[in-house]
């Protein structure tokens, strides 16, 4: 047998295998990537839903602009009426622990910043324009799920300064203005969906 023949033989079947092992390799990664991204994601958003999670995987939606969207709707509430009260601040933070934004990291600092001196206004508008185009690509179970969560949390921060002497009118005319901007959001993004 030629061993140039053999040589050359060994030398393909070696590139071979190493495209190859790094195509698995690299899949590998990608795989390990999604489960990190997909808890990530979970953990901020509290968004349990698997088809949600991959869906927002798949736009490559990341977990610091998730984590944004789980935000910015309970910072808007906050100042609804003009100014934010400890109980709402209070809220405010406690919604965004439970979405793995921490006391001592970036995002808790931005977040506790916004809470005392109100954000611009493009806030909301970019948040309204973000849900409408991300709500354009998910199906209908997954803009209803993602819906669920973030205006779930807004609410309990509507509700956390308690209205008049904390018994009656729990949430103010402006924060259900508010909280209607946020649901027209989800509303007109599902009916721009592609059927």
């Amino acid at each position: 047998m030629n061993n140039n023949l053999y040589e050359s033989g060994l030398s393909l079947e070696e590139a071979f295998f190493r495209k190859r092992d790094a195509e698995m390799i690299a899949q590998h990664k990608k795989i390990e990537k999604m489960k990190r991204t997909r808890e990530a994601l979970a953990d901020i958003a509290g968004i349990h839903n698997p088809k949600v999670l991959d869906k927002l995987i798949e736009l490559e939606v990341s977990p610091e602009v998730l984590a944004s969207i789980a935000v910015a709707p309970l910072v808007e509430v906050a100042w609804a009426d003009g100014h934010v009260d400890e109980k709402e601040h209070e809220a405010v933070l406690a919604a965004a622990a439970m979405n793995g934004i921490i006391k001592g990291s970036v995002d808790y600092a931005l977040l506790d910043a916004w809470l005392k001196q109100r954000p611009p206004a493009q806030l909301l508008t970019a948040w309204v324009h973000y849900i409408e185009g991300l709500c354009e690509t998910l199906n209908e179970q997954e803009s209803l799920a993602l819906k669920v969560e973030l205006m779930g949390r807004a609410r309990k921060v509507a509700e956390a300064d308690g209205g008049f002497l904390g018994i009656a009118f729990k949430v103010s005319v402006q924060e259900q203005a508010v909280l209607k901007t946020m649901e027209d959001a989800f509303t007109r993004g599902s009916s721009f969906r592609k059927k």
